[in-house]
This record gives C-alpha cells, sequence and structure tokens, in this order.
C-alpha cells in the first residue's frame, strides 16, 4: 500500500542535510536488499545542496557507489557538459567525488550527441536504454528504488508542465519543446515512469514553492498541477523547508 508523508524542516540547510542523511539510508537498505541500488537523480538548488551534503557527509561511505545506477528525471536538451545541464551539476556537486562505475551512470542524451539537435529522437534512445536496463521479459523501465523530483513554482516536476502536452503522454520518455522555462527544447521522464518507483520524494524549498505544493497536497487535478500526479509504489514523501510549507493544506498545518 502507497504510504504519504510530509516532513518539514525550518530552512533550506536543515532541509538538505536530512534529505541527504535519509538519501544515503535509503541507498544502503536497497543494496542490503538487492544487491544494488537505483535512483533517479534531479536538478535544481536545493537538489545540489542535497548532493553536496551527501558529498561532505561521514556516512556516504556507507553506499557501495559502485553498486549504484544513475538516471535523471529530466534535461535541457543542451550540449554535453553545459553548465545549465542537470547532469553537470550533479557530477560538480558530488557524483565525480565518488567511486561510481561509469557503466551504471546513465545521462540523458545531449544536444551533441548521437542524434544532434533531434530531440525525439534522443528520447527514444534514452527510452530504448531504459528498456535494456530492464532486463529481457520485463518491464521497459528499470526497477527504481528511488526518484528524486523538484518542484517547481508553477507545480512542474521534471519537464512535465502544467497544461503541457506532455502531461497526456504515456510513453517513458519524451522529448519537450515550448517548455515555458529556458531553454525551449527538454527530455524528460514522464508521469506514468515516474510513478514506477518504490518511494518518490518531492523537495521543495522556498515561498515561491508555498502555493504549488499547497495545491498538490490539496489534490489538484495533475494536469494543472503535475506534482499532484506523481506517487511511489511504496512511499511518496514531501520534503519541505517552512517557507515551502506555508500554504500546506489544513490537515497538514500541525507539521509547520
Amino acid at each position: 500500500m502507497t504510504q504519504s508523508k510530509v516532513v518539514v524542516h525550518t530552512e533550506p540547510k536543515l532541509l538538505a542535510e536530512a534529505a541527504a542523511a535519509r538519501l544515503i539510508v535509503r541507498l544502503t537498505d536497497a543494496q542490503a536488499e538487492r544487491g544494488e541500488a537505483t535512483v533517479v537523480l534531479t536538478g535544481g538548488r536545493i537538489a545540489a545542496q542535497i548532493y553536496e551534503a551527501v558529498r561532505e557527509s561521514p556516512a556516504r561511505d556507507a553506499v557501495d557507489w559502485s553498486r549504484v545506477n544513475l538516471w535523471w528525471g529530466d534535461e535541457r536538451f543542451l550540449p554535453a557538459g553545459d553548465p545549465e545541464r542537470n547532469e553537470t551539476q550533479a557530477r560538480a556537486a558530488f557524483l565525480d567525488a565518488l567511486p561510481l562505475d561509469p557503466a551504471r551512470v546513465h545521462p540523458l542524451p545531449p544536444s551533441d550527441g548521437p542524434d544532434g539537435d533531434d530531440a525525439e529522437a534522443a528520447a527514444s534512445r534514452a527510452a530504448s536504454e531504459l528498456a535494456a536496463a530492464a532486463g529481457p521479459g520485463h518491464a521497459e523501465l528499470p526497477h527504481f528504488d528511488l526518484v528524486l523530483l523538484g518542484v517547481g513554482e508553477d507545480g512542474h516536476v521534471a519537464s512535465v508542465f502544467p497544461e503541457h502536452p506532455v502531461t497526456f503522454e504515456t510513453r517513458p520518455v519524451s522529448a519537450v519543446r515550448g517548455s515555458p522555462k529556458p531553454p525551449p527544447v527538454r527530455i524528460t521522464l514522464t508521469l506514468p515512469a515516474i510513478n514506477t518507483a518504490d518511494e518518490v520524494w518531492l523537495i521543495a524549498s522556498g515561498t515561491g514553492k508555498a502555493r504549488a505544493v499547497g495545491l498538490a497536497l490539496a489534490e489538484a487535478g495533475p494536469r494543472q498541477i503535475p506534482a499532484a500526479g506523481v506517487h511511489g509504489r511504496e512511499l511518496t514523501l514531501w520534503l519541505l523547508d517552512s517557507a515551502a510549507a506555508h500554504d500546506l493544506p489544513p490537515r497538514f498545518r500541525s507539521l509547520v
């Protein structure tokens, strides 16, 4: 049965440190259960703080990083190494400091990759890579222990934006054109793909996120507030700071 939980921290630094500690525990638990762990990374300012906290944590070596599989929930369709790419941010924040197996690191294709500037072909390539990792006879996606998601001020998650055609997408990976946030072309996991994960953590910091968080937890429609349409099969965890929790529905007010 799916469990939903909201945790509120007083300020962003504590949120990042607590989320980093949770992430380390979640990865070690997955490895104890299955011998490996698979996590889908996100981008954004608070995500970078979490990754830096993992890098600096004395507990980070409890994880066998050589047996961690890394994917990304979405990506700006820009050249490899561009500072605006989520992959570039994550590598600088913590991945370059960890003893990862490069074969287990799966960034979404860049715009200077084999498919050039054809975002649809790049999305198809990403979907094929996911299906290959799932193995023969399995679904089109590997087992995701955890998907990390930031929440946008408009309620978007990954690059699934409100009222955008991608909210109706059923394929696991989609190109996104006409994004309301620059750059206009992106690649994203879709809501159905995200919702295959055992756990989904939605992370938000700052007053600018409060309205979207409040609407999502008030069970707004997923077309209008995509964050309302994601959930883990076992756990949906909202990790917030006090500012982002300002507009929580009444049943959550005791947490603030």
